[in-house]
């Protein structure tokens, strides 16, 4: 049997605003977070670029390491980040392939 994967995640906005998450689908909730189609702090801040995750094998882990990640500072968060990505790319980015004819990503 496959077990399922969680992921804790943070996704930030062109100027650096930070939005920590948690989902048993990153590449789904990405998504979303591009598309915003959930309202809510996110979508209110463009934070749709996805610069840090790490992997779960179950989600208690995930959502305790969500949790962790909210309560730290926002300089320890930025570390975290710079990190492992410190150009703050968008770690998503070639995930989707651009359609043409439809004039979105698919």
């Amino acid at each position: 049997m496959d077990e399922k994967v969680y992921f804790a995640y943070i996704v930030a906005s062109r100027s650096h605003t930070l939005y920590i998450g948690v989902t048993g689908d990153l590449l789904k909730r990405v998504f979303e977070h591009k598309r915003k189609t959930h309202e809510g702090f996110s979508a209110t801040y463009n934070c749709n670029r996805l610069v840090w995750f790490e992997r779960f094998t179950g989600p208690r882990s995930a959502i305790a390491r969500e949790k962790q990640l909210k309560g730290w500072t926002r300089a320890k968060k930025i570390a975290l980040i710079e990190k492992a990505n410190p150009t703050w790319s968008d770690l998503s980015e070639g995930w989707w392939v651009a359609d043409p004819t439809v004039g979105r990503v698919s």
